[in-house]
């Protein structure tokens, strides 16, 4: 993902981020990879800040794990997270539908 663009693209990685810390941990370079694979170009000055703002809102709480010798944080989605998501799966929803309508 360009830089120019992340401001309109921050939302749907936040909903992706969620997405997947909902059905098993997260951590930093994981998501960093799996949203590249994705289209997003995200390095670790966007994806960590990120992370720790999610967890600040009460979306994600972490925890450092140890891996390979080394520790890193891992987060899994709150409660408050779920609801979010939730929310902002309805709303993706009713916006591609939108988005698509003149394709039909």
């Amino acid at each position: 993902m360009r830089a120019k663009f992340y401001e309109l693209y921050s939302g749907l990685v936040r909903l992706h981020v969620l997405y997947h810390a909902t059905r098993e941990p997260v951590f930093g370079f994981g998501m960093i990879e799996e949203l590249n694979r994705h289209g997003y170009k995200l390095g670790p000055g966007t994806m960590y800040p990120l992370l720790h703002g999610m967890e600040k809102r009460g979306w994600l709480k972490s925890n450092k794990e140890k891996a390979g010798g080394r520790s890193r944080r891992v987060y899994v989605a709150t409660r408050t997270g779920r609801q979010a998501l939730k929310a902002g799966q309805e709303r993706v929803r009713e916006l591609f539908k939108e988005l698509t309508e003149d394709e039909s």
